[in-house]
């Protein structure tokens, strides 16, 4: 089947991938939402989008749906996999986030690579581009450097503001991005467009325009 590539797709993850085969995608790189807003209030957990009691942006994937998502790449690294039941794995990545006491010293992600485990080492957290759980751009930049080739399809099924897929077009990969949310589908956008005209968000908003067409 024809997959939908270099594509922000407003819509259910679940529903979008149901009929797509598995091992479709190269990579599938993704920090799906865990319920954190059951367990934090306030602050930037305190957002307008909701499905049922929860908020939408922090809706719980149930494990089968993770294990589908996961399927769909011949390889998947899962942020926030500590909080599922994962298959075992040798490579867990780790991102350490120091200086932040009220906040966990680091995320753990599984991988379904048989490498070594690896840590990587960023301050800045979320909340950059308006989403309140945004991964790091270098980050995810490092992720795909490390765990993927020029031109892989890099799947992102929870993609809120865009991340992985800005750091997989800034890289030279085609990228799928999937999100519930239309606003964030938007800044997704927005920010990929910022990527070829090298103009931010931010001073697209206020006017500015490329220096060359």
């Amino acid at each position: 089947m024809e997959l939908p590539e270099n594509q922000i797709i407003c819509g259910d993850c679940l529903e979008v991938m149901k009929d797509w085969p598995d091992g479709c995608v190269d990579l599938v790189l993704v920090d799906p939402p865990y319920g954190l807003n059951s367990k934090m209030q306030g602050g930037t957990w305190g957002v307008s989008y909701r499905r049922g009691d929860m908020m939408e942006w922090d809706y719980v994937l149930e494990q089968k749906d993770i294990e589908m998502a996961i399927r769909k790449g011949k390889n998947a690294i899962v942020w926030g996999a500590n909080n599922y039941i994962m298959q075992p794995s040798r490579c867990w990545l780790v991102w350490e986030k120091p200086y932040f006491p009220t906040m966990s010293d680091n995320e753990l992600a599984w991988t379904s690579f048989d490498k070594p485990s690896k840590s990587f080492r960023h301050n800045r957290i979320g909340n950059v581009n308006g989403h309140p759980t945004e991964k790091p751009l270098p980050l995810m930049i490092w992720c795909i450097e490390n765990y993927s080739k020029l031109n892989d399809i890099i799947l992102d099924p929870c993609c809120g503001s865009g991340t992985t897929c800005v750091a997989a077009k800034m890289l030279g990969r085609r990228y799928i991005g999937i999100d519930i949310s239309e606003e964030y589908c938007k800044i997704a956008e927005e920010r990929l467009r910022a990527v070829d005209t090298g103009v931010p968000v931010k001073e697209t908003r206020a006017g500015q325009q490329a220096l060359f067409a």
